[in-house]
């Protein structure tokens, strides 16, 4: 019984690590949390409890056993989340990295503890008792871990300026687990050379502080990098709002200006007929028309969004390229009002970009927003570009410099963060873009 219990211990070890890797971003489930523990904690248990068997009937040890497990555990999770594949990839691998520290540790133990009792060293890596040790550390690891990463790995998720550092931060823990594999000798006879345990139980420690601390620095450098995004974005919204104030500041002028002379006018044309004078008085009436300031410059009532389109409205009315507008948003709306900025500044911007790289002939955009169902933002931009739209895996490419492009990115992130979706084709020179945020 106990020679049976001991390579099921080790592992067991997964519920902790699946604990750990889903507490952040439990709000992320494809389906019910009831749901998914009902299918997903009898087959891990048959898992372990079997290749605990099958590695005591073969006399194996369970590292191998360990690593198809990990890897069964880290699909399955990547597949019951709502996020990129990206940061649920490099959040299962973060909790591998520790465990695998753990592991390390427990294996120190282990030895230890041959070593006090004088039992044979043909024991397998991990006796019965390191093997309890190395559940209740990984137990107990999750339950100190608990606050710490569900709120500041949340924020790192959440944080959708911070999106390309996933596509390299998985490198460190991978590289802690390559180490802990490394620095683990092959037999574990080899611990009782000179000081080689006193070492190995060193490093095993070091290994697991420095992982911890180099998690801190990175969780400190996600929250300020997305704190100073944030502030960017509101001053960038401000901006936008007081360019538009200008502009209505200066078409009340002009509409006032106009009033003021609407008498001499009116004087004038009334000289113009007694004389008999059509040409004349046609000439002046299109001088009149064309001084007329135009005042349709609110789309919607909701202030924020009013404020993004018409900032790029002006700037393509400077860059003499077409835009139509069609807003039916109210004043108060059921999602994030900057999510919505966010939104829709990132596919004007890009819109606008590429309407500058197309044939004047052919410079046009569309924007539409309007709610549905209630809790549902639906908004779609459409422009014709000229040349080819640089794509690989779903990611686009930026036409400005070298790498991914941040601004579609970000929009699928807010999208995806809100439980919503995003699309984007781009057919016989036509890039349209369609979002849906949820409130």
């Amino acid at each position: 019984m106990k020679a049976a219990l001991r390579p099921i211990l080790e592992l067991l070890a997964v519920f902790p690590g699946l604990l750990l890797a889903y507490f952040p971003v439990r709000s992320y489930l494809n389906q019910p949390p009831g749901r998914l523990a009902a299918r997903l904690l009898p087959l891990m248990a048959g898992a372990c409890v079997g290749g605990g068997l099958i590695c005591l009937r073969f006399q194996c040890p369970t590292e191998a056993a360990q690593a198809v497990l990990a890897l069964a555990a880290a699909l399955i999770y990547i597949k019951t989340l709502r996020i990129s594949s990206w940061k649920s990839g490099t959040i299962a691998l973060s909790v591998c990295a520790v465990f695998a520290c753990i592991n390390s540790i427990s294996r120190a133990v282990s030895a230890a503890l041959l070593i006090y009792v004088r039992a044979p060293w043909l024991e397998p890596w991990l006796c019965l008792s390191a093997g309890i040790f190395y559940n209740a550390a990984c137990w107990l690891f999750t339950a100190a871990a608990y606050y710490p990463s569900t709120r500041a790995v949340r924020t790192m998720v959440e944080d959708d300026h911070f999106a390309q550092t996933w596509y390299v931060f998985w490198v460190l823990p991978l590289i802690f687990i390559l180490l802990n594999i490394v620095m683990t000798p092959r037999y574990q006879v080899t611990l009782q050379t000179g000081r080689v345990l006193q070492v190995y139980i060193v490093f095993s420690i070091a290994l697991l502080m420095l992982l911890l601390c180099f998690y801190a620095i990175f969780l400190l450098m996600a929250v300020s990098l997305n704190r100073n995004a944030r502030l960017r974005q509101e001053n960038q919204l401000l901006i936008m709002q007081r360019q538009r104030y200008e502009s209505l500041k200066a078409a009340i002028e002009e509409a006032r200006q106009a009033r003021h002379d609407l008498r001499h006018q009116l004087n004038q044309i009334s000289m113009l007929v007694e004389e008999g004078d059509m040409e004349g008085l046609r000439g002046f009436l299109a001088r009149s028309v064309s001084r007329i300031p135009s005042l349709e410059m609110r789309f919607c009532e909701n202030g924020a969004a009013d404020s993004v389109v018409g900032y790029y409205c002006g700037l393509c009315g400077r860059e003499e390229i077409p835009i139509h507008v069609r807003l039916d948003l109210p004043e108060t709306l059921p999602v994030d009002e900057m999510d919505l900025c966010l939104v829709l500044s990132n596919l004007l911007e890009n819109a606008l970009e590429a309407s500058l790289r197309t044939a004047a002939v052919r410079r046009q955009i569309t924007v539409t927003a309007y709610l549905h169902a209630a809790r549902l933002l639906l908004i779609e931009v459409e422009n014709p570009f000229d040349g080819a739209v640089k794509e690989k895996d779903g990611v686009f490419r930026s036409s400005k410099r070298k790498g991914d492009g941040v601004g579609l990115q970000s929009v699928r992130h807010i999208a995806e963060r809100s439980g919503g979706a995003s699309t984007f084709t781009y057919q016989d020179g036509v890039f349209r873009a369609r979002v849906m945020l949820r409130g």
